[in-house]
C-alpha cells in the first residue's frame, strides 16, 4: 500500500514541473496541498542560483547563489556549496521549516494533505533539521508525500536511498520520452494514496 509519490530522473528533466502541474490538478480536484518546490533563477539568461518558493503563498527565500568571487569568505561558519552554488541554509530552514510542521498538525481539518517536497538534493540535504522532519513526515499518518529527488552520478545521498528502499513509497521515473504522458498517472497515484490512508 503506498502512502507517498516520489518523481526521479536526471536534472532539468522536467521534474518540478510536474509536481506543479500535479499540485494545480490535486488543489483543483479538493485536496489540500502544501510545502515548497525549488525554481531557478537567472539574470540576464544566464542561471545564477535557485530559490525555494511556498506552493500556496509563492513566498520565496533563496536556496543557493552563485559565489560572488568578490565577497569574503571570511563571514564566519561553514560554507555550503554544491558544484558553483553557494547554499544559503539559513534562508532554506527558514522557509521550508514552517510548512512541515503547519502541515503536520491537526488543526488543518480532516484528512490526509498533500505536501510537496521539490526535491531531497544535494542542497537541501545539508539541513539536519529538513532531514529529521522528511523522515517525520513520511511516517505520518496525517500527510502524502509529493516529492523528487535526482538521480546520483555517484552514490546516492543516505536518505535519497533510504526514501527509494520504504514499501510504502511509488517511484515515476520521469524521462524526456513519457514527461509528456505521465502527468495523469501521477495525480491518480496520489489521490490512490490519500483514499487509501483517509
Amino acid at each position: 500500500m503506498f502512502k507517498h509519490v516520489f518523481l526521479t530522473g536526471p536534472p532539468g528533466v522536467g521534474k518540478t514541473t510536474l509536481v506543479r502541474k500535479a499540485s494545480e490538478a490535486l488543489a483543483s480536484s479538493g485536496a489540500a496541498v502544501g510545502g515548497f518546490y525549488t525554481e531557478e533563477v537567472r539574470e540576464g539568461g544566464r542561471r545564477v542560483g535557485f530559490d525555494v518558493v511556498v506552493t500556496t503563498t509563492g513566498e520565496r527565500g533563496c536556496l543557493s547563489r552563485i559565489k560572488d568571487p568578490a565577497a569574503s569568505a571570511s563571514q564566519g561558519g561553514r560554507e555550503y556549496k554544491v558544484g558553483q552554488y553557494v547554499v544559503d541554509l539559513t534562508s532554506f530552514e527558514k522557509l521550508s521549516l514552517p510548512l512541515f510542521r503547519s502541515m503536520g498538525s491537526p488543526t488543518q481539518g480532516d484528512g490526509r494533505k498533500v505536501f510537496v517536497i521539490d526535491e531531497i538534493g544535494k542542497m537541501e540535504l545539508f539541513s539536519q533539521p529538513f532531514i529529521r522532519e522528511v523522515r517525520r513526515t513520511l511516517d505520518s499518518p496525517r500527510c502524502a508525500i509529493l516529492g523528487t529527488m535526482p538521480i546520483s552520478r555517484g552514490p546516492p545521498p543516505a536518505l535519497v536511498e533510504e526514501v527509494r528502499g520504504r514499501s510504502d513509497v511509488r517511484v515515476f521515473t520521469v524521462s524526456k520520452d513519457n514527461r509528456d504522458v505521465i502527468l495523469p498517472d501521477i495525480v491518480s497515484a496520489v489521490q490512490e494514496c490519500l483514499t487509501h490512508s483517509s
